[in-house]
């Protein structure tokens, strides 16, 4: 397949004006192919040469303004279109595409639950081409009107309001002008629940058998849906551009969302058929509210190529936290950002595949690596690099530029130079110079504390490794006088804000802030976690944290506290097991979920699975085993059902003998609540098959009263994960052989194979990863690829000889973009988990 480069797509976009789409999609076809017929009205600016992308199965038929050209001249993915006059043309475009199930193009799934059939588009970054034949880049918006033939009873949505005019024929609202990519389908059986609000309508839609769980949470998701709405109509000056609003929960969906104008996709396990904790359902919140802020900053204006997807990405995070934290009961989102999503940057920023939150250029040469920067940096360093902008320039000019910027560019494209420039307009500051800084380097600074004292004042020196300024808080914390058992309780004394230069000079290494009274117990850089930057901690200030950590009043301090001691381990820093130790110490008193889960999510996949020793690793379970305990005992009252939920799930994952949770198992509950619904038992018979005490028999006897789509992905999972050399063959020829896997049970049956329990079972694959998973790639594609990558790469194997294996693997030119830029990854912290190790 021949990629489009940035330079193709110049080119065309200044020889082509695209007025209008026509497409007729007929979903009747059969179970492999679906018909696809467009007319495409546009007009050549000049005379000359272009092309048009579409990927058929069958090209059936194309002409150019009446006259029929040869549908062999498709070359892989191209047709040319040669010796065009300038002025207006009409191309017309038959043919046959392929269903995938991938996720990736027209998707077709068929629920296990009762055998409905739903098919979605996700047309992201050069998929459209999978659906119907388009100049496919994001700089040459158009009008597109849909008509789609669906099997009688289905329902079909799109990016407008749609219309059954009778027999199965559905005409969707022309939109108004956008990128090819965003264009959306999603048709089946819906089971929906409509309303109206604002004038217009709203709906959610998710497939029949997920009917009862969409009903019981009908009313939280539209609540956020309106609330959050209603918020960003106050906060923009553009009203929202598009005549309807629906969210449409999808199975087997690659991403968390993708906000088609008008329709957003989920994925579906945002419908819970099981207990989650509130912290889930705050992230869940803040995916509505991502999405909803795209319609503004990603749909109505878009990015001109895809070095600037940062501009979608980090707006709608930042928008995503801070809007749903004020129009919603979601009040402290900021926690679970800090630690649950900051550190996706940080670990993203500090590998060899680090990237400018804003790209060069020439980083970006076409689409194929344009996909690579969908990562951490995009999404949650430039969400935190846009969170230090406001806190320096203040919201209220900060949304005066954003606002600028949608009417300059409303239903057009724009750039980076187009996005600081807006915000200059607002401000006296210099936003260019900041925009260098912030956007424009690498790498994460690192902010070190060094405390003076003498009998009347304290001081406050900070030592700056990096290159960026910081405007933080500091906050400053006394020991409080315990009237009760448990950790040490502490309390606020001061907070204050300092200005960090962008780089140490000896000038700067002399900036000294002096304090009246003693020095504090506790001192703490980035009190409201308002910049990007690591943090460390004065001696005194650990001392006081080995028995106070928990008591720190607000949870954002402790999450920055606790994000410092992640990274000090990350860094060889701090043992693992010291932060186990802390873990084991401060947590039966935490009240925070979003820290809970994200400090216990830590402690079991990455200390003790990667960076304790195998021989260690019986004692770091125990540790856990013991912390989890201790919560679970703690919350027998009921009084807290989400600490409750996160512990049990903690404490089966860190399972060493079965005996315990083979008794949930069978009895159906935990003693005291809660009964086990479908995820805690398949999450049980997971860590029973790693741990051998469970067979065949007892799985598919489980998919038996469990036959749903995420049974089915239990059960790959569990299969995957027994411990005898026949699963893991079966489970290996499946993944890398057989091809027939979905997105979905190819990621279920990689989670189950690899297990720190099982690296001698499962030695003699490690060497066959790569060859295996580089064919694989090849065959199908870069969201397979990504899968391989992310979830079937031997995360446990962490020796010299592996990370010499996979060193050797990135010299291979037959490696993907996508594949290689996992392995890159996945082999960089396979270095540091070994550095880790030979650390301590």
């Amino acid at each position: 397949m021949s990629v489009l480069t940035r330079d193709e797509a110049q080119a065309r976009a200044q020889f082509l004006d695209v007025q209008r789409y026509t497409i007729d999609l007929d979903l009747t076809a059969g179970e492999e192919t679906f018909d696809s017929r467009t007319v495409i009205q546009f007009t050549a600016l000049a005379a000359g040469d272009t092309f048009v992308e579409l990927k058929p199965a069958t090209l059936r038929s194309i002409s150019l303004d009446g006259h029929a050209l040869d549908p062999a001249g498709l070359t892989e993915n191209r047709f040319p279109l040669t010796a065009l006059t300038a002025g207006p043309h009409e191309l017309r475009i038959d043919a046959a595409m392929r269903y995938s199930r991938t996720g990736e193009g027209m998707h077709r799934f068929t629920d296990p639950t009762d055998n409905e059939t739903y098919v979605y588009t996700q047309l992201f970054m050069e998929d459209v081409q999978r659906v119907f034949a388009a100049f496919d880049q994001p700089d040459l918006k158009s009008v597109f009107a849909l008509t789609v033939t669906a099997p009688e009873g289905w329902t079909v949505l799109g990016n407008g309001i749609a219309e059954h005019t009778g027999d199965g024929h559905w005409t969707l609202a022309p939109t108004p002008p956008v990128s090819t990519y965003l264009v959306a389908v999603a048709a089946g059986p819906w089971h929906s629940v409509t309303t109206e609000h604002a004038g217009l309508p709203f709906g959610i839609h998710c497939r029949r058998s997920l009917a009862p769980h969409l009903d019981a949470d009908a009313d939280e998701i539209l609540d956020i849906t309106r609330a959050c709405f209603d918020r960003f109509q106050e906060k923009f000056d553009e009203p929202y551009p598009f005549d309807s609003y629906d969210q449409a929960f999808v199975p087997e969906f690659n991403a968390g969302a993708m906000e088609n104008p008008g329709l957003v996709t989920f994925r579906d396990e945002f419908i819970y058929r099981s207990a989650v904790t509130d912290t889930e359902r705050q992230t869940r919140g803040m995916v509505i509210a991502h999405e909803m802020a795209h319609m503004w900053f990603g749909d109505l204006v878009t990015l001109a190529w895809w070095d600037d997807i940062w501009l979608n990405e980090s707006f709608a995070e930042y928008m995503g936290y801070q809007t749903l934290a004020e129009a919603t009961r979601f009040t402290d989102t900021w926690v679970d950002f800090g630690v649950a999503r900051k550190g996706w940057g940080y670990d993203a920023d500090q590998r060899p595949s680090t990237h400018p939150v804003a790209p060069d250029p020439a980083a970006v040469p076409d689409t194929a690596s344009a996909m690579l920067n969908f990562d951490g940096i995009s999404y949650a360093k430039g969400a935190s690099a846009l969170r230090q902008l406001v806190a320096w320039l203040g919201e209220k000019d900060f949304l005066a530029g954003i606002n600028t910027h949608f009417a300059r560019h409303k239903f057009g494209n724009a750039t980076l130079a187009d996005f600081i420039d807006n915000l200059a307009s607002a401000t006296d500051r210099d936003v260019h110079s900041w925009a260098d800084q912030w956007l424009r380097t690498t790498g994460v600074d690192t902010l070190t504390p060094h405390i003076g004292e003498n009998d009347t004042t304290w001081s406050l020196t900070v030592d700056h490794h990096g290159t960026r300024p910081h405007h933080i808080t500091v906050g400053t914390y006394d020991h409080a006088i315990n009237t009760q058992s448990g950790p040490d309780r502490l309390v606020l004394r001061d907070r204050f804000d300092i200005g960090i230069p962008p780089q140490n000079t000896p000038q700067d290494s002399d900036r000294t802030t002096t304090r009246p009274g003693r020095r504090p117990a506790l001192v703490v850089l980035n009190d409201n976690d308002l910049t990007y930057a690591k943090i460390r901690l004065d001696p005194d200030s650990w001392t006081t944290l080995q028995a106070g950590l928990s008591g720190i009043p607000d949870p954002l301090t402790r999450a920055v506290v606790w994000n410092a001691a992640r990274d000090m381990v990350r860094d060889g820093e701090l043992a693992p097991t010291t932060y186990l130790e802390a873990a084991r110490t401060h947590l039966p008193h935490e009240t925070d979920l979003a820290l809970l889960q994200g400090v216990l999510a830590f402690a079991d996949t990455q200390v003790a699975a990667r960076y304790i020793t195998p021989e260690d690793r019986p004692a770091a379970l125990a540790t856990l085993t013991a912390l989890t305990r201790d919560l679970i005992r703690r919350t027998e009252d009921g009084t807290h059902p989400g600490l409750r939920l996160t512990a049990v799930r903690h404490f089966i994952d860190a399972a060493t003998q079965p005996d315990t949770i083979h008794g949930w198992l069978t009895e159906g509950t935990v003693p005291g609540g809660p009964e086990l619904d479908p995820e805690l038992r398949w999450r049980i018979l997971t860590r029973l098959a790693v741990l051998g005490a469970t067979d065949e028999q007892a799985i598919a006897a489980e998919l038996e009263a469990d036959p749903s789509a995420t049974g089915q992905e239990g059960a790959a999972r569990c299969r995957a994960a027994l411990p005898t050399p026949e699963a893991k063959a079966a489970a290996w020829h499946a993944m890398f052989t057989d091809d027939t896997l979905s997105n979905y049970l190819f990621t279920a049956t990689a989670q189950g194979f690899w297990q720190p329990e099982q690296t001698d079972l499962v030695a003699a694959y490690v060497p066959r990863y790569y060859p295996d998973a580089t064919a694989l790639a090849v065959r199908r594609g870069p969201a397979i690829a990504d899968a391989a990558g992310r979830y079937a790469f031997p995360a446990y194997a962490i020796d010299a000889d592996s990370l010499h294996l996979g060193d050797q693997a990135l010299t291979d030119q037959a490696l993907i973009p996508a594949l290689r830029r996992k392995l890159t990854d996945q082999i960089d912290d396979l270095r540091r988990a070994l550095s880790v190790r030979n650390t301590h």
